[in-house]
């Protein structure tokens, strides 16, 4: 782009509209002073004798000390799901359908409270936890209970079997939701499950285990076991597990994968990404900033498929970043309990350390940066809205996982171009193109290296439509029919 920037005028700047505060009541879901592991259908002091605070990210308030589940800790869930396994396996494949219907109806039934938890907990905006992040939740297991008694339609002429116990690691930026996407497929399957939270949101997971309690599962189906990445290591290379489904960063599942090679236990991974956002000059330009707002800024940016890096065609790109810049200007950054903010808290100051790190990072190499004014709240762990101009290709803010509110533009002339400069990455999970042009659309969708795309929207999510990458985003999907492959005999 050229050196001279558009400027907003004054006369261009958004009204700036005063909101009433419209805070969730925080006692809608109440916090324990103390959780325990969740092994064999209820809840145990940890054999590590071990416990961590979790804290909230909005205020760095302690919200609660969490048993840290260790070694011994790992046998012991394993050996209940390993004791459970059998019988859960042979059960009536009808009779896991309605256990997993009672679990999707208790969280709709819960979801206001559940909502609540995530946010506190983990520090995104709770209308993202009550809109987005729960409906999705209770879809899940009502899809996959849908799947539970069907396996042999879908996998027609293989006598689909499960695979026994498995290990599960989730990431921190949706707690309950990445529990929702591992567990219901795995259960609906016939497999019994050892989940292991992140270590700064574990207490929806733990409130998960709860429910699924309240809704009869039998015990040992279900183990939840907190804790950091020891735990999850133990966990994963741990003999009594027949298979590892792991979402996180690359680093990690890297090591994952060198710590299962030649063991032939299925692993799937779902990793981290620098998602592509081509917009076409002859896009809807006003949808399209709408899109990459929400590409970008959704939970802060910390998400795998987040589209960090926006490609715009280089005859538009000074009016649609005239026009971003004008959108930033309305976002809401503070209280993520309120239901007017658009923007929350960070998960935790590591995190928020890794964001500034990067941003100086581009800094220094020469971009760019436009942050709009932003008072952001004197505790917390919070970071503005950011855009970065002038970026090239070899700049680490255009190459490396950000995970935060953090967007780099570049610009492109011409389709082929524009392919050559999303896929020159590591990662390949997710890209969002913005065209009229069906015949684009496609021819796009078949260049990128990505695994999912995105046609003039981004951040669609449904349970039966598979999601994964390629290259260094992982491999294997979750969702639909090839998510419950991954946890049949054979068939992953």
């Amino acid at each position: 782009m050229s050196a001279d920037q558009p400027v907003l005028a004054d006369s261009e700047s958004p009204p700036r509209w005063e909101y009433q505060e419209s805070r969730e009541n925080p006692s809608l879901a109440a916090v324990r002073d103390r959780y325990g592991l969740w092994i064999d259908g209820g809840e145990v002091e940890p054999l590590s004798q071990k416990w961590f605070p979790s804290i909230e990210p909005a205020t760095e308030d302690h919200l609660a000390m969490v048993a840290e589940a260790g070694s011994s800790d790992v046998d012991r869930a394993v050996r209940s799901a390993r004791d459970a396994a059998g019988d859960w396996a042979t059960r009536p494949a009808g009779d896991r359908a309605k256990f997993l219907f009672r679990i999707a109806r208790l969280i709709q039934e819960r979801s206001r409270e559940l909502a609540v938890l995530d946010t506190r907990d983990g520090g995104k905006p709770i209308r993202e936890a009550r809109d987005i992040d729960l409906p999705l939740v209770a879809a899940h297991f009502f899809y996959h209970a849908g799947w539970a008694d069907k396996l042999d339609y879908a996998f027609a002429g293989v006598n689909p079997q499960p695979l026994g116990v498995v290990g599960q690691v989730i990431p921190w930026n949706f707690p309950l939701l990445m529990a929702a996407w591992k567990v219901a497929p795995a259960l609906a399957t016939g497999n019994t499950v050892v989940l292991k939270p992140a270590e700064t949101t574990p207490l929806s997971a733990l409130r998960l285990a709860e429910i699924a309690a309240d809704a009869g599962l039998p015990p040992g189906v279900l183990n939840v076991i907190p804790g950091a990445g020891r735990t999850g290591a133990d966990l994963v290379s741990h003999r009594g597990v027949d298979k590892v489904a792991f979402t996180g960063s690359t680093e990690v599942g890297k090591q994952i994968r060198r710590r299962l090679a030649g063991t032939g236990k299925p692993l799937t991974l779902e990793l981290g990404g620098k998602g592509a956002h081509v917009v076409f000059e002859d896009a809807p330009m006003d949808q399209a900033v709408e899109g990459v707002v929400n590409g970008i800024f959704f939970n802060q940016g910390q998400v795998c498929c987040a589209g960090s890096r926006l490609l715009v065609q280089e005859s538009v790109a000074a009016d649609f970043v005239q026009r971003l810049r004008r959108r930033l200007l309305t976002l809401r950054v503070g209280d993520p309990l309120d239901k007017n903010t658009d923007v929350g808290a960070i998960n935790s100051a590591a995190q928020l350390e890794k964001i500034t790190g990067l941003v100086e990072a581009g800094r220094s190499e020469g971009a760019q940066i436009y942050q709009p004014p932003c008072q952001l709240p004197d505790r917390g762990y919070w970071f503005p809205p950011t855009l970065f101009t002038e970026v090239s290709q070899s700049h680490r803010i255009a190459q490396e996982e950000i995970f935060g509110p953090v967007l780099s533009i570049l610009t492109f002339r011409t389709p082929t171009e524009a392919v050559e400069r999303a896929n020159n990455t590591p990662y390949g999970l997710a890209s969002g193109v913005w065209t009229a042009k069906g015949s684009r659309i496609l021819w796009m969708a078949d260049q990128l290296a990505s695994g999912v795309v995105w046609a003039n929207t981004y951040n669609q999510f449904d349970p039966a439509s598979p999601f994964g990458g390629v290259k260094e985003s992982g491999f294997g999907r979750e969702g639909g029919r090839h998510g419950l492959a991954a946890y049949l005999k054979g068939m992953g």
